[in-house]
């Protein structure tokens, strides 16, 4: 079965409505499968995506080439995390991005 998800664009009017994300350093929690990783690179995010887990985080590894030109890729990295336990420092972010990781 074919998964249309947000085909009115309605998720991308409501993060670009934010504004401020050309250069931000965002993390991810829950990225899965990058679907909404890549939305917030074009938009010029740096993007560090987590998701607890290990096989989404590999479609979204090779989703990132085909869905993002090389200039943009270059700013997302994924890696196998969970929320409770962030390997970050503090204010090591500008945002954080925590959606749809619990449907």
């Amino acid at each position: 079965m074919t998964v249309i998800t947000d085909p009115q664009q309605n998720e991308l009017r409501a993060l670009r409505a934010l504004g401020g994300w050309r250069g931000a350093r965002v993390l991810e929690i829950g990225c899965g499968d990058g679907r909404l990783t890549v939305r917030l690179a074009r938009l010029g995010a740096l993007v560090e995506a987590i998701d607890p887990d290990a096989p989404s985080i590999r479609r979204a590894r090779r989703q990132r080439a085909a869905l993002l030109p090389a200039r943009l890729a270059k700013n997302v990295r994924y890696r196998v995390g969970q929320a409770e336990q962030l390997a970050f420092a503090d204010e090591s972010f500008d945002r954080v991005v925590f959606a749809w990781s619990l449907c």
